[in-house]
């Protein structure tokens, strides 16, 4: 009897799992999953048919942020206790 119901879990699981559109995106190695999401841009394969524009004054607002960012030096290091502190 427990057999039979561990058989049909089994088949009913395996049924189950033929009915998911996409296999989910599992890395042997951890790098292997970054250049699975990599390989997801390139293809496109994932990609919205919607395409995604932006308004005129978004490229100019987003033109002006980027072009802002250049008046900031870049410092030659970094300190550490400059990020500040972890509430607890």
């Amino acid at each position: 009897m427990n057999r039979t119901l561990l058989a049909l879990a089994g088949i009913g699981l395996m049924y189950c799992g033929s009915l998911v559109a996409e296999p989910a995106l599992i890395a042997e190695r951890p790098e292997s999953q970054t250049e699975l999401w990599l390989q997801l841009q390139r293809d496109g394969s994932q990609a919205s048919a919607r395409p995604q524009s932006a308004t005129p004054t978004e490229r100019e607002l987003a033109m002006r942020r980027l072009l802002e960012s250049y008046k900031h030096p870049i410092p030659e290091f970094f300190e550490q206790d400059a990020g500040g502190q972890v509430g607890r």
